[in-house]
């Protein structure tokens, strides 16, 4: 087994080191809750240009509960690089010289692999630009893998914003390794980039596009909804014509199976009827304490 030493992309995991990752997940289930002090001296920086509440808090409970500790900023604008115009590849080689990690966050594509390129440490991507989130489809993963009992057989439809969403990127890729089927269900605007649906299918992935939400909740096991981003729009008269287009309600349950579960990277606004919250189906906020764990993995097999 390869070691892990940074985690840029999905694209540069294949499934051996995807599933060593989850089953080091597993491991961590009871060391969440009992603590643990195997990263007693190391110290985790958390980059972060763009807001997250999910995200960074989760990376900062995984070091914590692994007894190391956490540095950082969670806005550009508390930053050197945010006030006074200093430079990614700069303030990346300062970071290194007071930590043994780093995780970054954001807003442009290519940020956290220009950011390996710089570290002498190891960087952990936490979502750059539109393009990927790597932490998050892996979690994402495992909480399928936990809640299905296995992936492999799957069908799945990933939904809502498909071409500026960087979670359903990575997740795609990442199910790709495994012998799943995937609907990837979108209004004509928000459809995935044709490079991406190539490469999952290059991948040996089973793709196949619908444009409506009952197509998308029928004969499914997974249904991985997602918000529209007004913030990825450069037109906003282009968000506000899809806004409304892709949103679940109660009504819609009666089309799914009954085992079929709802995940959502979150934060959500209104694609997801709340009312959904309180039946069988929705598992999202399960999928939130997943991102520790699998948090927690991913620092243990870098730092540990």
């Amino acid at each position: 087994m390869g070691e892990l030493q940074n985690l840029i992309s999905i694209h540069d995991l294949d499934r051996k080191m995807i599933d060593h990752i989850l089953d080091t997940a597993a491991e961590m289930e009871s060391v969440a809750v009992n603590r643990s002090k195997i990263l007693d001296s190391k110290i985790m920086a958390v980059l972060f240009f763009e807001p997250s509440t999910r995200t960074r808090l989760s990376f900062e409970s995984a070091m914590l509960r692994l007894g190391g500790s956490v540095i950082g900023f969670a806005e550009a604008g508390v930053s050197s690089a945010g006030g006074k115009g200093e430079t990614l590849a700069d303030t990346i080689r300062t970071v290194e010289r007071y930590a043994d990690i780093i995780v970054i966050r954001h807003p442009l594509d290519g940020s956290a692999r220009v950011s390996a390129e710089f570290s002498k440490i190891p960087v952990i991507n936490a979502g750059s630009g539109s393009e990927e989130h790597p932490t998050q489809a892996l979690l994402d993963l495992y909480s399928i893998r936990k809640m299905k009992g296995k992936i492999d057989g799957l069908s799945i439809s990933l939904c809502g914003d498909l071409k500026y969403g960087r979670t359903v990127h990575s997740l795609g890729m990442a199910l790709s390794h495994y012998d799943v089927k995937i609907k990837l269900a979108a209004p004509q605007a928000l459809r995935m980039k044709p490079a991406i649906i190539e490469q999952m299918k290059k991948s040996g992935a089973d793709v196949v596009e619908v444009e409506t939400v009952e197509e998308a909740v029928k004969d499914v096991d997974v249904i991985y909804t997602t918000r529209i981003q007004k913030e990825r729009f450069p037109d906003v008269r282009e968000y506000d014509k899809v806004k409304d287009r892709f949103r679940i309600t109660v009504d819609d349950l009666n089309l799914m199976r009954e085992d079929t579960i709802i995940l959502h990277p979150l934060p959500r606004v209104d694609e997801l009827d709340p009312e959904i919250d309180n039946t069988p189906h929705a598992k999202y906020f399960d999928q939130v304490y997943n991102g520790v764990i699998l948090r927690m993995a991913v620092l243990k097999l870098i730092l540990g």
